[in-house]
């Protein structure tokens, strides 16, 4: 197979839109997904839900969930009584617990205005099993990630600042936050568009937050896809993922993804786990999206989130997201300059 006869790739430099085009024949066959275009999976849905509450609810149970969520860590009310920070009294001091947090308001947000809609349903949870739309982590897992918290970072603007690897990799911009990119896809507070290319040979998942890109080979079954898996040595971003077709689903299967990805993933694996995802063609507007963890080292079951993608009306742009951005060079000057001021009193 040769990546540079299916896919090719054309850049509007003025606008700023990519636009990636196929020069070999997008798959026909009756009982392949139909998959090509531009899609959005934003929705206010989280991925877990809160024990008690009902995977699907009303449309007017759906509206007056939204309207009392938070952005961002600001509640509605909040956001919604005025500016995001006083002009009489200026930013919060530095280290205090919403230094950080006030650097969004609604005009920086664009997470959807509804619950995650799938096959007409409005639904509370992207978990659709186990049905308590909680994750099953093993009270005591037998593989340790070296997970690193970095909400306070977040919310106080105080935090290590050793070096570069001290930076979470989505403040350096090498993958989007929040999942976007999966494997486990998710939408979040801005930027939840993508551009799937399908041809005969590859799927090709383009999303705009950070600009990552997943190139698929795909093959005629599950075995000939596994017995093409890339060298274990070889840990990349988004892992090594391989497809084939069932009928009229897309069947996608990760393994081996980068170990520092999985420490700071909110759909964590250990490098003996798996990400099953599966695209199929409900309707003309209407992509069904479901990802499967297993793991026996992380979760005492297997479990499964479902969503759905939608049309989008427009085109992916550039997300700038280091050009120009000069606060990881920032930081670390100010604390080596901290640094210096400290040895010399």
């Amino acid at each position: 197979m040769s990546l540079s006869k299916s896919l090719t790739v054309s850049i509007a430099v003025a606008g700023l839109a990519f636009t990636v085009a196929s020069t070999s024949s997008v798959a026909q066959s009756a009982d392949r997904p139909q998959l090509s275009g531009i899609w959005s999976n934003a929705s206010r849905t989280s991925l877990t839900r809160s024990r008690g509450v009902e995977l699907v609810v009303t449309a007017e149970e759906a509206q007056e969930i939204v309207a009392n969520m938070a952005i961002a860590g600001i509640s509605r009310e909040n956001i919604e009584a005025g500016p995001a920070i006083d002009p009489e009294t200026g930013a919060p001091p530095a280290g205090a617990r919403d230094f950080g947090l006030r650097g969004y308001n609604l005009f920086w947000t664009d997470p959807g205005s509804t619950l995650a809609r799938v096959r007409g349903e409005f639904r509370t949870s992207y978990i659709i099993d186990p049905p308590n739309g909680i994750i099953p982590r093993l009270d005591e897992p037998t593989y340790d990630l070296n997970r690193p918290q970095f909400g306070a970072r977040y919310l106080t603007g105080v935090a290590d600042t050793s070096g570069p690897e001290a930076i979470p990799i989505a403040e350096r911009c090498l993958i989007g936050f929040g999942n976007t990119a999966g494997p486990g896809m998710m939408g979040t507070l801005y930027n939840s568009s993508y551009q799937f290319i399908q041809t005969d040979e590859y799927f090709m998942i383009m999303v705009e937050m950070v600009h990552d890109a997943r190139i698929i080979p795909l093959y005629d079954s599950a075995e000939e896809a596994r017995a093409n898996r890339r060298p274990e040595e070889l840990q990349q971003w988004l892992g090594d993922s391989a497809g084939w077709y069932e009928g009229d689903t897309l069947i996608v299967e990760t393994v081996n993804i980068n170990p520092l990805q999985m420490g700071q993933s909110s759909v964590p694996i250990s490098p003996y786990g798996k990400i099953t995802e599966r695209f199929s063609r409900y309707a003309d507007e209407e992509i069904i999206y479901q990802f499967t963890v297993e793991d026996e080292h992380l979760y005492s079951q297997p479990w499964t989130a479902e969503l759905s993608y939608y049309p989008l009306d427009g085109r992916i742009y550039e997300y700038a997201c280091h050009e120009g951005n000069y606060s990881m060079p920032g930081i670390l000057a100010g604390a080596r300059r901290a640094e210096r001021e400290q040895a010399s009193n």
